[in-house]
């Protein structure tokens, strides 16, 4: 291609980002005018126009999944028309998601949003530098802070008429590993029930699961007879799991932080026949003396962080190599920016990453951004079974086969909402 043949090329490729940003008629035509007169011109132009493009708006959008759970959409909305998708889902815990959550939600984000009102989606890195300040150490301001980040890099994308992997150095992977969490898929949550669950992701593709059977697990100072009965319940459905899926697909294990160091250890040991790929938090990740003092008495591989904020979050237990696997949640962690560097102070002390991500598809959109292009991957997580209209909700939906999940070439994270879908779901609250 000759030097002319090149810039007329360039010039072409901006025209159509242009018409992206859904400029009115009269700029369109102005555009297409100067391209005719002048590649440079239009050049100019369209940068231009993807720079003037301005945030005006955050909007709430929650879905009700399952009784006992809501996701928590959020849509930066721009002076263009053109809107940005982050995920704020989990941020109260277990608790289900109810009207004062979601006006706590709400006022979170709109502090947030404050921030960048009026500026460009492209200066991520001064909204983090105003932003990561005001979080604190409360899960939900670290959510709502990572929402509005995630949103404005969907938007920076889709401007730029690039995919969002592209702003991170390019993907390595055009799929990615994916592991079921069949645990809001089963019912009854018996051995049996585990067992069912776990058969029904293997048949649909998945060569890696995880549950977590200790879910209800006494208080401590509960009887000791209790507490014997839930251990023995929880590994009973382990086995379950293990005889379902037979013995090469991976089967993890969260406990929740349930146990002491004691118990951790003792039920670690019970289940070493199992040969489980990884046991995650089996007490608190901020609890880094005991996660290593579990770690250095258990054959089995650990993983953990699943609500830690930024880097520094992350430190003790990379630095210290508590774990073996770090779980960063693009929608608790900070955002995209944010795990990409956990990520590589992670990889510098030879740690690998398994974003955490029991939650809706635009967290796994937002997720599979990043991890396209990570070097010390391991797998990502998808809440399986939940419900069965998740498909529904994003066009297009999610492309998985084989426990794979494709990573997609349109710009930003290569989704738009389903409208009509959303508000046949959306609640009022």
């Amino acid at each position: 291609m000759n030097r002319n043949s090149s810039i007329q090329h360039e010039g072409d490729v901006l025209a159509r980002r242009v018409k992206q940003l859904m400029l009115n008629r009269r700029q369109i035509i102005c555009t297409g005018g100067a391209l005719l007169a002048s590649p440079f011109l239009a050049l100019r132009q369209a940068r231009a126009a993807v720079t003037s493009l301005r945030l005006t708006g955050v909007e709430l959008l929650p879905i009700r999944a399952t009784a006992r759970t809501v996701w928590l959409f959020v849509r930066l909305h721009t002076d263009t028309g053109l809107s940005g998708l982050g995920e704020a889902s989990d941020a109260f815990g277990f608790a289900n998601t109810t009207t004062a959550n979601a006006d706590t939600m709400r006022a979170r984000l709109q502090l947030f949003f404050d921030l960048v009102r009026g500026g460009s989606p492209l200066d991520v890195e001064r909204y983090r530098q105003r932003g990561m300040p005001l979080v604190k150490g409360d899960l939900v301001s670290a959510t709502a802070f990572s929402a509005i980040e995630q949103a404005m890099w969907d938007l920076a994308g889709q401007a730029l008429g690039v995919s969002t992997y592209s702003l991170f150095g390019g993907k390595v992977r055009v799929s990615l590993p994916v592991y079921a969490n069949i645990n809001r898929a089963t019912n009854p949550r018996t051995p049996d029930g585990f067992a069912a669950a776990a058969r029904r992701a293997v048949g649909d593709g998945f060569r890696a699961i995880k549950a977590a059977p200790f879910d209800g697990f006494p208080a401590p100072g509960s009887p000791a007879k209790e507490i014997d009965a839930a251990v023995d319940a929880g590994i009973a459905a382990v086995v379950a799991m293990r005889e379902a899926v037979g013995p090469v697909v991976d089967v993890m294990i969260d406990c929740h932080s349930f146990f002491d160091v004691d118990r951790a250890v003792t039920v670690a040991k019970r289940l070493e026949p199992q040969r489980l790929a990884w046991y995650e938090e089996p007490v608190a990740p901020e609890r880094v003396d005991d996660t290593l003092a579990i770690k250095r008495r258990i054959s089995q591989p650990m993983s953990g962080g699943e609500v830690l904020f930024g880097v520094a979050g992350f430190a003790p237990l990379v630095q210290r190599h508590a774990v073996d696997v770090i779980m960063p949640d693009v929608k608790h962690c900070g955002g995209l920016l944010e795990l990409t560097r956990i990520a590589a102070a992670a990889d510098a002390e030879g740690v690998k990453v398994s974003p955490h991500n029991p939650s809706g598809p635009i967290s796994m959109a937002a997720s599979v951004q990043v991890a396209a292009g990570m070097r010390n991957f391991n797998v990502l997580e998808l809440q399986y079974g939940e419900v069965p209209w998740r498909g529904e909700l994003l066009s297009p939906p999610e492309q998985l086969l084989n426990g794979q999940i494709a990573v997609p070439d349109r710009p930003g994270f290569g989704i738009v909402l389903n409208e009509a879908a959303i508000r046949r779901r959306a609640l009022p609250l």
